[in-house]
């Protein structure tokens, strides 16, 4: 059995969850009380992730780090969800390095900020990640215009990357889509259609807590 290590209010942490059910695989949720700085402990990052971040995931008596890389061992692992040919392989990479750079990156920076942040967020930083944000989603919002998934004809782990934070309650980041990307706004509910999807609270462990600012 898989165990599953992360928090209910990481997106990182459900991309994985999320395709451990799609791939119908069992698995264990681990909890990392992220909110009170468990990943900063050095033993933490001794014993289950030196790079001091969660998703971590155990299995065979390895611990796999880095959601995308995660993703796609587990999408080599089960044959499914990786792309059907090297050309859909490259572009499923392709994503995922720009969703790790850049969509998700920004996204969730701009998110914690807001919800979980220790004080108000600088109004000038956060005016400068949603510059970067409203970049980053038009280039996937036109990506998606008369496509159903990111990459061919069927959701892959691209899809399930780059959407990892928007199943999250539009209050916790102030960010809309619905209104503003209609294409993205169309793909997530598609994604939400994907058998092994739930919301992000329902399935992942921790507390759930009101935004703060």
């Amino acid at each position: 059995m898989y165990r599953l290590h992360g928090f209910c209010q990481s997106g990182n942490t459900f991309k994985v969850a999320f395709l451990l059910r799609a791939l119908g695989q069992p698995w264990e949720p681990v909890f990392v009380d992220f909110m009170h700085g468990a990943t900063r402990r050095p033993d933490w990052r001794e014993t289950v992730n030196a790079m001091g971040e969660a998703p971590v995931l155990e299995v065979d008596g390895r611990r796999l780090a880095q959601s995308g890389a995660i993703l796609t061992w587990l999408a080599d692992r089960h044959g499914a969800f990786g792309g059907r040919d090297a050309d859909e392989r490259y572009e499923v990479l392709r994503w995922l390095l720009f969703d790790n750079h850049k969509f998700t990156s920004y996204f969730a920076t701009y998110r914690f900020l807001k919800a979980f942040g220790p004080a108000a967020p600088d109004p000038a930083v956060m005016a400068w990640l949603k510059g970067r944000l409203d970049a980053a989603f038009a280039i996937v919002d036109k990506h998606l215009a008369g496509r159903a998934f990111m990459v061919g004809d069927a959701p892959t782990i691209a899809d399930l990357s780059l959407s990892g934070y928007l199943f999250f309650p539009v209050e916790e980041s102030g960010y809309p889509v619905e209104g503003v990307y209609p294409n993205i706004a169309a793909w997530v509910q598609r994604l939400k259609a994907v058998p092994g999807w739930a919301d992000p609270y329902d399935v992942l462990p921790g507390e759930r807590l009101a935004p703060k600012w």
